[in-house]
């Protein structure tokens, strides 16, 4: 391939993933059904020619942020999972797991964007809410009742269903993502803020 056309394709590619960036904090914040070609091309800053130039409809776009969504979710469940099988208290499992969602939400809008977008679309997946299986099939909220089971058998967790104490710790992380999305002034969530949900009150070891 000729080095104009490999540079062209480069920059088709870094322009393709800067819509993608910036096109999921849009959906995020506004909602597919909320989302107007016209005011997504502006919020990337680009012309609305340019934005169907790499996609078809609004819809199109949606779908590849699903994409993008899910390889995420997927490399991180991998990572949760790993974490969860370490032959370690359960305690440092749920510190290590905080500090990482933690500094994500902290340092990266698009981190806060995930974790919006793949609430919603875990919850799309099946029509009836009170399901069970709705809310917890996720891999992230199994792996989580994992190490807070291994947390109560030592003593570290608090006592309750796992599955739901996963729920109340991911809720916490998708309230504090919702805030720094929508919200310019919001207090920052600190890992015992967050901990107190799964843990019982003691002091973290340095």
């Amino acid at each position: 391939m000729p080095k104009s056309a490999e540079r062209n394709k480069e920059i088709r590619e870094q322009s393709k993933e800067m819509i993608l960036n910036k096109s999921m904090l849009y959906f995020a914040q506004n909602g597919i059904g909320g989302t107007k070609i016209g005011g997504l091309a502006k919020y990337i800053g680009i012309g609305q020619g340019s934005l169907y130039a790499y996609f078809d409809s609004k819809e199109a776009l949606y779908q590849e942020i699903q994409t993008v969504i899910g390889i995420s979710i997927r490399e991180d469940v991998k990572e949760l999972k790993l974490l969860a099988s370490l032959p370690i208290q359960a305690v440092k499992k749920v510190h290590k797991l905080t500090d990482t969602v933690l500094q994500r939400l902290r340092d990266d809008d698009k981190a806060a964007a995930i974790v919006v977008l793949s609430t919603q679309m875990m919850l799309e997946q099946n029509a009836d809410y009170s399901s069970t299986d709705t809310v917890y099939q996720s891999g992230l909220y199994k792996y989580t009742a994992k190490m807070i089971a291994q947390g109560q058998k030592e003593g570290s967790a608090v006592m309750g269903n796992p599955m739901k104490l996963a729920d109340y710790y991911w809720g916490v992380v998708y309230l504090y993502a919702l805030k720094k999305l929508f919200t310019t002034e919001y207090e920052i969530l600190d890992s015992k803020d967050l901990e107190r949900t799964i843990l019982k009150c003691r002091e973290r070891e340095s």
